[in-house]
Order: structure tokens, then C-alpha cells, then sequence
């Protein structure tokens, strides 16, 4: 499932595209939002469906070679260890992930290119070469699991910081060039759960739960509602700085970062926080960590005397005020 820090991701980049582009429809916008977390789900799927289409070139490669006139001994004898490979099998095989894709819409097509692209930089692999030069294992359950590390070693190997792979996603979608990391590691992990005994692959649903579609779309929806108001905060605090010549990026991640502080009695401070921080270390300038942090600690101090930061649960009363650090001077 998409995890909670991805969600504060799509919402602060839909956030900055509202602000930028002067959008004035908010249901437009929470569309566009909701449009690009299903696109991530869907490179989750098309992640975990990858492997079956490269071994397709395979297959095709081994009855071009059994087709021809003159064909060798390898070609009418080829290793099909791989065209066999039982974890590819399961995954061809399974009803939840094609009842998934069909129903999100993912899929390979018009893609044939960069597919063969992708085997023949597998075959070339030295992983890839020992898996098929070794004999099975005698034993069905160690079989299985050189299955998957084949199957994760190619997705560990190839897909992550691939040039010409991330090109041809970003061609076929401009929500997923920064989710390709987080998306591969969710496919290796639900191929990871495979087993012999498991009787479908173990996709995961888009969301964990009704409560992370319900945070996400309260997260945006309230922060737009609250701008004025929650920008003024950081004004507040920022009284040395001129406000427009701050990074428009540290704005909107303060933005939603105080959304969350007030309007999310249930999730710890220092969560937002810690959260929030992080973000700005990969979508903001190089020093926007340091300076999000201390403008946010401040405002937490300040808001939390105002009485408009009040957890409750277990584990969050009394202990909603941080420590104040890293302040920002101008």
C-alpha cells in the first residue's frame, strides 16, 4: 500500500502545482491529486507484471530459433529454465494482480522496445548467467526461491537508476518519475511473500485503510481552506525574512506540515515533523531542512500556548512541545 509519507509527498507537489499555476477549482485539483496517487499504484502493478512480459521475449526468441530452416542444436534444445521459472508463472498466473490491472488500467502496451531492451541487458547479467548455467535445486522449496531471486535480482539490477527506463516512464506518465524507487520496492517485496504454497500473489490495495483516503484528501482539501491563515503563521515567525524571498517549496511543506499539526489530533508532533523535515532534504533547496525545521518548532510553541495544536490518544498528551533547534536568523 502507498505509505503515509508518499501520500504528504503528492500532496505537497499538488499543492505548490495549485499555487503555481493559479489554479481556482479546488474538486479540480483534489481530481488531480487522486489522479496521481492512482498513477502510482498503478507503476506498483506494472512493476510486479514486469517480469512476465520480458520472459514473453524470451519465449518468442526460443520459437524464432525452433521456427528456422536450419536451426541449431540449441535452438531445437534451448535452456528454458528461465521461460520456466515457476515465480514468473505465478505471476502470469494470478487473478488478483490481472483483475487489478485491468480495473487500474496498467499495462505494457506499445512497449515492446524498451521490454526487449530490458532482456537483453538481463541476459548479459552475470545473475542471470549462473542462474541458468546452474543446475535446480533437488529440493522444490529451494528451487523456488532461486525462482525469486532471479525474478528480484532483475528488478533490483535493472530498474532502479536505469537512464533509459526512467526516460520511458516519464514519457508515458509525468506522475511517475519520482515514484519509481518507492514502487519497485513494494513489487519486490510482494514478489518476496511468494512461496510454493501460496495460492495467488499477495497484491496490496492502494490504500492501507478508509483512514489514509480519508487523511490525504482532508491533508489537501484543508490546507487550500486554511492557506491564508496557516501562511500567516510562518509570516509570524519569519518577521526578518521577507516572506516572497523564501523558497515557495518551504512555504507550501510548512503549509501542509501545519495543516497536519492542527488539524490531526491523533498524529504525534514529532511525526509531522520528522516528516515534513525530510521532504524538504529532496524537494527543496539544499539549507530548507535547517530552516523548516526552525521556523515549524517555533510555530508549534507558539500554537500549542494558543491551544490550536491539542493531541489526544495515548502516548500524545503533554507531550506535544518540542525542544527548539537549528532557528533559522536572518
Amino acid at each position: 500500500m502507498l505509505s503515509r509519507r508518499l501520500l504528504r509527498i503528492k500532496t505537497v507537489k499538488s499543492l505548490y502545482s495549485y499555487f503555481q499555476s493559479g489554479e481556482d477549482s479546488l474538486i479540480r485539483s483534489e481530481k488531480e491529486l487522486s489522479a496521481s496517487i492512482r498513477k502510482s499504484y498503478e507503476l506498483y502493478l506494472m512493476m510486479i507484471a514486469l517480469i512476465g512480459e520480458v520472459a514473453e521475449v524470451a519465449r518468442e526468441r526460443i520459437a524464432i530459433g525452433q521456427a528456422k530452416l536450419m536451426p541449431t542444436e540449441e535452438d531445437l534444445h534451448p535452456n528454458r529454465r528461465f521461460v520456466d521459472n515457476r515465480v514468473i508463472a505465478r505471476i502470469e498466473e494470478s487473478t488478483t494482480l490481472a483483475d487489478a490491472m485491468t480495473r487500474y488500467k496498467a499495462g505494457w502496451q506499445g512497449q515492446q522496445a524498451l521490454i526487449k531492451r530490458l532482456y537483453q541487458d538481463m541476459v548479459a547479467a552475470p545473475y542471470y548467467k549462473r542462474y541458468m548455467e546452474a543446475a535446480a535445486p533437488a529440493d522444490s522449496r529451494e528451487a523456488f526461491a532461486a525462482d525469486r531471486r532471479l525474478v528480484t535480482d532483475f528488478l533490483s539490477t535493472h530498474i532502479e537508476d536505469n537512464d533509459y527506463f526512467e526516460e520511458a516512464l516519464e514519457e508515458m506518465s509525468m506522475f511517475w518519475i519520482d515514484d519509481i524507487s518507492y514502487c519497485l520496492g513494494l513489487a519486490i517485496r510482494t514478489i518476496g511473500f511468494l512461496n510454493e504454497t501460496s495460492a495467488d500473489l499477495d497484491v496490496m490495495p492502494m490504500y492501507k485503510n478508509e483512514d489514509d483516503k480519508e487523511y490525504v484528501e482532508t491533508l489537501f482539501r484543508k490546507a487550500l481552506v486554511s492557506h491564508e491563515e496557516y501562511f500567516g503563521y510562518i509570516d509570524k515567525f519569519t518577521q526578518n525574512w521577507d516572506f516572497d524571498r523564501i523558497a515557495f517549496m518551504d512555504k507550501i511543506i510548512m503549509l501542509a506540515a501545519i495543516t497536519e499539526l492542527v488539524q490531526f489530533p491523533t498524529i504525534p508532533v514529532k511525526v509531522t515533523l520528522d516528516e515534513f523535515i525530510e521532504i524538504s532534504k529532496y524537494y527543496s533547496t539544499p539549507g530548507s531542512s535547517v530552516f523548516v525545521n526552525g521556523i515549524l518548532d517555533r510555530v508549534v510553541v507558539w500554537l500549542t500556548e494558543e491551544g490550536k495544536i491539542a493531541k489526544t490518544g495515548r502516548g500524545l498528551i503533554d507531550t506535544t512541545i518540542p525542544k527548539e533547534k537549528n532557528t533559522p536568523h536572518a
